[in-house]
């Protein structure tokens, strides 16, 4: 809800986007609100609004401890969030980097909340004024963290946005780079970008054949109990 809108229109965003929440209409899509901060001038009433959109989550900004999961967490509740609705944190300031493992951390308690990481990127080369160029290597340190942070306390992490949106092989590029870096998806800015982000972190038909493979094998009798066997020639755990 009105992250990117100026001020003045802040309110007739928050109610355009709660309307179409609360429409509908998504199919099997997770339906995400983004707030402005709790300690803004809007926070609060943007809160109180998509709590009652009850979307699949809220996504927080600017998490730089593991007490900001908690105050958004105690929030959304006393805004009436149903429970279905988790809280996914964006992580895009120096602190947070530091805090990783602390914020993920937050996870294991269930009144967190806390269910996924979404890099900002954008802010946060901003904030340490680091640059953002071909590669990103100035952020790479920042991302394996952040996912390593993710994998140990058992949390999803989306990458952040790739901003030349009329560049589509950068585009994929960058994507690529996120998936062997271990993200499970990646933010976007423009509806162009959807296809090349499907492809690349979707599962290609070969990985899936050779997953089926896996499991089939793993089933047969002579199998049962073993913790590894041979498939066409590989060892698999």
């Amino acid at each position: 809800i009105g992250h990117l809108v100026a001020p003045d229109a802040k309110a007739m965003a928050r109610n355009q986007v709660t309307e179409a929440v609360k429409a509908g209409g998504f199919g099997r899509r997770e339906v995400v609100i983004r707030v402005n901060g709790l300690t803004t001038p809007w926070g609060p009433d943007d809160m109180a609004a998509a709590a009652a959109a009850a979307p699949d989550a809220i996504l927080v900004p600017k998490v730089s401890t593991p007490g900001d999961v908690m105050m958004a967490a105690k929030a959304m509740r006393e805004a009436g969030a149903p429970e279905k609705t988790r809280l996914w944190a964006m992580m895009e300031t120096p602190l947070a980097m530091l805090n990783a493992d602390s914020i993920a951390r937050t996870a294991a308690d269930p009144a967190s909340r806390l269910s996924v990481f979404i890099m900002g990127t954008n802010d946060l080369a901003k904030e340490t004024r680091a640059r953002l160029t071909p590669g990103r290597p100035s952020m790479l340190a920042w991302l394996s963290i952040c996912v390593a942070a993710a994998r140990a306390h058992g949390i999803e992490i989306i990458d952040g946005v790739y901003n030349d949106f009329s560049n589509e092989a950068g585009l994929r590029e960058e994507c690529e780079q996120g998936r062997d870096f271990g993200m499970d998806g990646k933010t976007l800015i423009h509806p162009n970008q959807i296809a090349v982000c499907n492809e690349v972190f979707a599962p290609t038909q070969a990985e899936t054949e050779w997953c089926r493979k896996i499991i089939a094998a793993f089933k047969q009798p002579e199998n049962a109990g073993k913790g590894a066997i041979q498939v066409e020639g590989k060892m698999v755990e």
